[in-house]
């Protein structure tokens, strides 16, 4: 499509998470080095596909090893532009043709892409999930189309790995608890209906760095078991299928998680190895980090209670894309209509309008606590409320509270209406001719929110409904305000961070590339990461530097703040990080951001179910090298009330 913003998807690529896995591409080295070698010792010409060439990286390392002939295969076009370059770059364009197609359109013969099959297969098709990015039919393909028959490929074999977990936390990322209010009349409690909570959720995997969790938050009732390999080597099969497993419980407790990581052999033997195990399956290597490759989360559509000693049956099924479980206490016959068993479909509803952390922002009692002590304060018995957020439970708890008027599971057809109405477009017979609402009611939270002043729609909506208000309208949140830190991370800075070489090949064109495409935007952006699963330390305070009254409509013109950040620590300053507090009544508040600075070195504690929005500095400030600290950041910050955006500057 001619409007598609490729520069948009560049500069948010994960090549340089890619490039900066050392173990990744150390042990991809070693296997090509190793096919190569026996391919060549049978008297063979070493002829290689390259699926998924990106920079062209495996095939250089391909024809270094002496390969005679590589084709390299990518279907994005500003990637295999770049490709041509840093081969040509490199000096292997005499080996190596980039193919600017999907490998399924490949033709082979005298007339097509490749002169003849090939006899060593390399590709690197693999997301967390292993098959997530259509691996399986890629390589169905390449076996019947393009590779000659006992080819050699790297990797060799992948195997994937489960184990069964019990996990309050996790599991709150997929069922609603119940919640506990505290009335006048007694204690109420929020119940789910029965169709949510028997509900299966959605297939789609839950990737994380589970190396963030820590082992307080789970507790193990599996040993590690191989629940499945695949020989890419061979022809593969991409049709769903499933496989079972039996597992001996080590623990008694509720089987609600299964926890599941792969590995790659880049050799037939296995003795190249490449893992995403977690540190406490290994706990004695190293872990290489990377963001392109995690760990996932797959949530049973019941927990099941198991005891010590139990034997139990844990089933994976498997279409092309993705993967599913299920747990039985008996062994089921082996029956092969089971295979089309359908993939989990959420059947409440509840599953498509709240994703994995609104789950957990919805069950975090702390949460609901502040907004249950700002309702007590506001509400009277003749209250009536408008709540403007995407799923909320405030009106159940307002209602419970003691507002006059605002589901079925918990008797409130009459007293809670919902509006299915775009603020802009709500008319008093919505309302039922209540001419005024004295309470307006938001979390704020929106499914459409990526950023976290997103969330500041709310102060839109707020304008747009504003004759249906009382004059002397109660907003809750009453404000809100923009906060902002500076900060070194741990890992998270390599994903942005340029390359230059990478393995001895000149990769700066790609480094290049993807500067161009974020310097394509006016101003540079903020993007948004769940900050808990990436350690950083603070190198200044955090700092208020733009406040929001929702008391009052949206400005004509635009708010803009200008300061410094003093620099506290030494460190590198990898990048700003922003947040929202909104500030529910005068004394109460909620944190979307950084929840504490938990010790003299600045590590940084995060707010679980929000997704904070990061700043990169395009230049990295190394005060551990200087004798002086740095004293300061400064930065402008501006909000444009036509658009609802923040642009930001920052100077080091």
């Amino acid at each position: 499509d001619e409007s598609y913003d490729y520069h948009q998807e560049i500069a948010r690529s994960r090549y340089a998470d890619m490039l900066h896995d050392k173990d990744r591409n150390v042990k991809y080295y070693q296997g090509i080095r190793a096919a190569v070698s026996r391919v060549k010792e049978r008297g063979e010409k070493a002829i290689v596909l390259d699926i998924g060439t990106g920079t062209g990286l495996l095939s250089m390392m391909a024809a270094s090893a002496g390969a005679d002939f590589c084709y390299a295969v990518e279907v994005f076009k500003p990637m295999a532009n770049a490709a041509v370059k840093i081969v040509e770059k490199n000096g292997f364009s005499d080996k190596i043709k980039v193919i600017n197609k999907h490998s399924t359109e490949v033709t082979v013969g005298p007339d097509g892409d490749m002169q003849c099959r090939a006899n060593i297969l390399v590709t690197e098709l693999f997301d967390t999930e292993l098959i997530g990015e259509g691996a399986l039919p890629t390589y169905e393909h390449a076996h019947k189309h393009l590779v000659q028959e006992g080819c050699e490929a790297v990797p060799h074999r992948a195997t994937v790995y489960v184990q069964l977990v019990e996990s309050k936390r996790m599991w709150s990322w997929n069922k609603l608890f119940p919640v506990h209010v505290e009335a006048e009349d007694g204690e109420k409690i929020i119940v789910s209906p029965s169709e949510m909570e028997n509900c299966p959720g959605v297939p789609s995997v839950c990737d994380i760095q589970l190396n963030q969790m820590p082992s307080s938050d789970f507790t193990i009732l599996s040993d590690v078991v191989t629940m499945f390999s695949v020989d890419f080597s061979k022809p593969v099969r991409s049709a769903s299928t499933c496989y079972r497993v039996q597992l001996e419980t080590i623990k008694s407790g509720k089987a609600q998680i299964v926890l599941s990581w792969w590995d790659i052999d880049m050799d037939p033997s296995g003795k190249i190895n490449c893992t995403m195990a977690p540190y406490w399956v290994k706990p004695t290597s190293t872990l290489q980090w990377r963001d392109h490759w995690m760990q996932c989360v797959y949530f049973l559509p019941n927990e099941e209670p198991v005891f010590q000693g139990e034997n139990v049956y844990l089933t994976a099924y498997r279409d092309e894309y993705s993967v599913w479980y299920k747990l039985q206490k008996a062994r089921e016959e082996e029956n092969k209509a089971d295979v089309h068993v359908e993939s989990p479909v959420c059947r409440c509803q509840a599953h498509l309008l709240w994703n994995r952390p609104r789950f957990g922002e919805l069950n975090d009692q702390n949460r609901t606590c502040q907004y249950i002590k700002s309702l007590v304060k506001v509400l009277k018995t003749d209250s009536v409320c408008l709540c403007i957020s995407d799923g909320s439970l405030l009106p159940v708890l307002a209602h419970y509270l003691g507002a006059k008027q605002f589901l079925k599971a918990n008797d409130l057809e009459d007293k809670i209406k919902i509006l299915e109405a775009r603020p802009e477009s709500l008319t008093s017979s919505d309302l039922e001719d209540k001419k005024v609402c004295n309470i307006l009611l938001g979390e704020p939270f929106f499914t459409t929110s990526l950023l976290p002043w997103h969330n500041l729609y709310f102060w839109y909506a707020r304008t747009a409904v504003t004759m249906h208000l009382a004059n002397d309208v109660t907003v809750l949140p009453q404000s809100a305000s923009l906060h902002v830190m500076i900060v070194e991370f741990q890992d998270l800075w390599r994903i942005r961070s340029p390359c230059g070489t990478c393995e001895g090949f000149d990769v700066r064109t790609m480094d290049d590339m993807i500067k161009n495409s974020l310097n394509f935007r006016e101003s540079k952006e903020a993007e948004p990461h769940p900050l808990w699963e990436y350690p950083c330390k603070s190198l200044s305070d955090p700092q208020e530097v733009l406040t929001f009254d929702f008391r009052r409509a949206v400005p004509e013109h635009g708010l803009s703040s200008e300061g410094s950040l003093n620099l506290l620590r030494k460190g590198k300053s990898h990048g700003a990080v922003l947040w929202m507090e909104y500030h529910l009544t005068a004394d109460t508040s909620v944190n979307t951001g950084l929840t504490q600075i938990s010790n003299d070195k600045g590590n940084c504690e995060w707010n679980p179910h929000c997704k904070q929005a990061v700043y990169f500095f395009s230049s990295v400030i190394d005060s551990e090298t200087q004798t002086e600290l740095p004293s300061a950041v400064e930065y402008a910050m501006n909000f444009n009330p036509k658009t609802g955006e923040i642009t930001m500057d920052f100077k080091l």
